[in-house]
């Protein structure tokens, strides 16, 4: 109830839910009996309290433990000594990133040392309150004054080791200060918490330009967004997420209002940061610089988000019978950014101008078709046929027949090729033989009644006597999600000879019920997820 607000509905709590965009239609349902929740619209995900803290905050399950936890009052039971060492040494280094955090920030701000770089931010059109609220610091042009610094108020050098705040020594002697001479900018993690640093060169003679922590027990630059502890509220609220290159970039947007941006830690989008942005928002921009390695980080990146993003199973009727395929569920655009340009740069004129490039975003497709027509010498067959080769299987990624038979058309118009060519290769690809499921044979007593064919990809399935829990749980989804997939299924099933999905096809009880309630609810001449509830009840 902090979250939504929910109305009773029957046994049941019914409301908007916060994990995607909608305003008209409440499908979010709490069913106070088992202590659970369910999205019966785009999400099509549910769980308990613990699940729902998690894909909330973007907590890991301890750390919701620990919350709710606290919340309720609750003293948690001890841990393993090896366990409460762990947690021991990680929180010593969360204080001590903290402490270390605060010492460059007072070296910016109050000392004469930090006057350089005060003026270098006010340049930037950084304003102190920027400052203040990023905790931007600044690093003595000093080997050891950090090191001297913490083992004065009691640190060692294994600690500062740990935290990745000083270099050992070849001889393997305690080291010398990592960060010398830079602009400090602290990196947090979803809770805010400070799990390691970037820092910026200050001279044309320093190397490399820009400097990150190393990774420790705290630092993975692959699993951590910068500037997500801040903008997390607002992706949720926009349901999009901007990326972008840079920390000035991040710091600039926010100063500026535009507080959905956050800053990949690296050339190209990891699967653990993809899949953290998944859980937050459903449009994903790409606003990255415009040069030759802008593109190539785009292209690297797009291909880790083709790859790795959640997927929504959909129904799809071919010569075969029914083919089940996975669609991404995310919408990806790219900000074309303007030629010498990056994202500070555009920032700098003004949000207004920065919303208007955000707002014209492309589409991912539309950017890598543009990258692969660039790329190819379309005067030759070799060229041709490397366009076809990378387009043609990203074009099975759109949901829309009509849309990809299009797209397919309007290539073969781009690269001259006749276009009945094209399709015959776009359907020789859409209805490729595909891997695992075996096909449906009909029944002869006395065995039980065949399953429907499984998901692309998913593993052959069991002997009728031995049921699938999961793939029952699939297919109920599957008729949730798209209310008409059961008719056309079954259509599809009686042309060919061949029985209709019925009861006798789930061997779980609970199962059972639930499909049931679904062929009643499918039935209806206007199916609404209030009357799917109260038929399902407390089965869920």
């Amino acid at each position: 109830s902090e979250t939504v607000t929910l109305k009773k509905s029957g046994r049941n709590h019914l409301g908007f839910c916060p994990f995607h965009s909608n305003t008209k239609t409440p499908a979010f349902v709490v069913f106070p009996d088992t202590q659970t929740w369910r999205c019966f619209g785009a999400c099509a995900d549910g769980g308990d309290l613990f699940s729902f803290v998690m894909k909330r905050e973007g907590y890991d399950f301890k750390e919701a433990v620990r919350l709710l936890a606290q919340k309720a009052g609750v003293q948690l039971e001890e841990l393993t000594p090896q366990t409460a060492q762990q947690d021991e040494q990680r929180h010593k280094l969360l204080e001590l990133n903290a402490a270390a955090a605060a010492y460059f920030y007072h070296l910016l701000t109050e000392s004469p040392a930090g006057a350089k770089t005060r003026n270098y931010l006010a340049g930037r059109d950084i304003t102190p309150e920027t400052i203040a609220t990023f905790q931007l610091g600044y690093a003595l042009d000093e080997w050891e004054a950090l090191k001297s610094h913490f083992i004065e108020r009691g640190y060692t050098a294994a600690d500062l080791l740990a935290a990745g705040l000083i270099v050992e020594r070849d001889d393997g002697s305690p080291g010398y200060d990592r960060f010398r001479h830079r602009l400090m900018i602290p990196i947090r993690d979803i809770q805010g918490r400070v799990i390691g640093f970037g820092a910026r060169a200050l001279s044309d003679q320093q190397t490399p330009k820009y400097l990150n922590s190393p990774q420790t027990m705290l630092f993975d630059k692959s699993a951590t967004l910068y500037g997500l502890d801040l903008a997390r509220k607002s992706i949720r609220a926009a349901g999009q997420v901007v990326i972008v290159e840079g920390y000035m970039d991040v710091i600039q947007a926010y100063q500026r209002g535009a507080r959905n941006v956050v800053a990949q830690m690296g050339t190209a989008l990891t699967e653990p940061q993809l899949k953290l942005m998944a859980s937050l928002a459903r449009q994903i921009v790409l606003a990255l610089d415009a040069d030759a390695a802008g593109n190539a980080a785009t292209i690297r990146s797009l291909s880790v988000a083709r790859q790795l993003l959640p997927r929504q199973a959909r129904a799809t009727s071919t010569s075969r019978g029914i083919e089940l395929e996975a669609h991404i569920v995310q919408e990806i655009y790219i900000a074309a950014l303007p030629a010498d340009k990056d994202p500070d740069d555009v920032l700098r004129e003004g949000l207004e101008t920065w919303q208007n490039l955000i707002d014209h975003a492309i589409p991912t497709l539309d950017f890598y078709e543009d990258l692969i027509l660039g790329q190819a010498d379309l005067t030759t067959p070799q060229g041709k046929s490397f366009v076809v080769r990378e387009l043609i299987p990203i074009y099975r990624e759109i949901r829309d027949n009509i849309e990809k038979t299009a797209r397919a058309q309007r290539l073969a118009r781009k690269i001259g090729l006749d276009e009945r060519v094209l399709l015959a290769e776009l359907k020789s690809q859409y209805e490729q033989p595909r891997p695992a499921g075996r096909k449906r044979q009909p029944p002869s007593p006395p065995q039980p009644e065949p399953t429907l064919p499984a998901a692309p990809e998913m593993a052959p399935l069991p002997p009728d006597d031995k049921p699938d829990p999961g793939l029952e749980k699939y297919c109920l989804a599957l008729i949730l999600a798209h209310p008409t997939a059961l008719a056309m299924a079954n259509d599809t099933l009686e042309k060919q000879g061949l029985p209709g999905l019925t009861v006798n096809d789930f061997k779980q009880g609970d199962n059972r019920a639930i499909f049931k309630s679904l062929h009643l609810w499918t039935a209806a001449e206007t199916p609404k997820i209030e009357t799917l509830v109260e038929m399902v009840g407390e089965t869920l």
